[in-house]
């Protein structure tokens, strides 16, 4: 599976490590930045690069996933939940990190890396890569609502006031 990854600042030791980690376990992996340390860079763009990638990598019918993450991973979520398609779920525990894959499909995982240590990262990450979306008619359904409301502004069905 590829797997594209983004940080800021708050994590470029870590995103070596992720990387390492995640190429060990025979994954493809494409780091979005930032290439080097600097204290006051800005998350948005490489998140958002990396998002595209996931998304563009779907779309051709690749198997790609994202992990984007910073100090709290919130801003990082932020910033990959605005490109079209793109689900992605804030991970704060094993079972958020197997929830966002099996209930909703998440193609993108945010990691606050200041909450964690480098081991509890490491296994958010692979219970998120490694659990599959259960693919029940109530979680594709809701999947599907989402990405209508996201492309046109509406539900059919639905009153969105």
């Amino acid at each position: 599976m590829r797997i594209h990854i983004a940080t800021d600042h708050a994590a470029l030791d870590l995103s070596r490590t992720i990387a390492e980690h995640l190429t060990g376990r025979g994954h493809d992996v494409i780091d979005h930045g930032p290439a080097s340390y600097d204290p006051l860079d800005d998350y948005p763009s490489f998140c958002i690069n990396a998002a595209r990638a996931v998304r563009a990598d779907e779309i051709a019918g690749h198997e790609a996933l994202g992990i984007v993450f910073g100090g709290s991973g919130n801003g990082e979520q932020i910033a990959a939940n605005k490109v079209e398609g793109i689900r992605a779920a804030l991970v704060w525990n094993e079972s958020t990190a197997v929830l966002a894959r099996d209930h909703n499909n998440a193609n993108v995982c945010a990691i606050g890396a200041r909450q964690h240590d480098e081991t509890e990262v490491l296994r958010l990450i692979d219970l998120f890569v490694d659990s599959p979306f259960t693919g029940e008619e109530r979680h594709v359904r809701r999947i599907a609502q989402l990405f209508e409301y996201e492309t046109t502004g509406g539900i059919a069905g639905f009153e969105i006031v």
